[in-house]
């Protein structure tokens, strides 16, 4: 899906989902031959996660902390 269709289902501007993805809080979204960004179920899990984390409170800077060492955890499992 593109950026447009992934914001209508998470409730996330397309700007916030661009600013998640500058910030690494979402993994870098592919895009496809024409340059447009290519929103899998696995980034749209990460968007509704970043976007209850933050509606909690959770600081970005804590945020990009927890998910540095979930990313690092699920890389080490194999």
């Amino acid at each position: 899906m593109n950026i447009k269709e992934a914001s209508q289902q998470t409730g996330v501007t397309a700007t916030t989902i661009r600013y998640y993805e500058k910030e690494g809080l979402i993994p870098a979204i592919d895009r496809n031959d024409v340059g447009v960004r290519a929103i899998d179920d696995r980034i749209i899990r990460r968007i509704n996660f970043v976007k209850t984390m933050r509606a909690a409170a959770m600081s970005i800077e804590a945020l990009k902390e927890y998910i540095r060492l979930f990313d690092a955890q699920e890389d080490n499992t194999a």
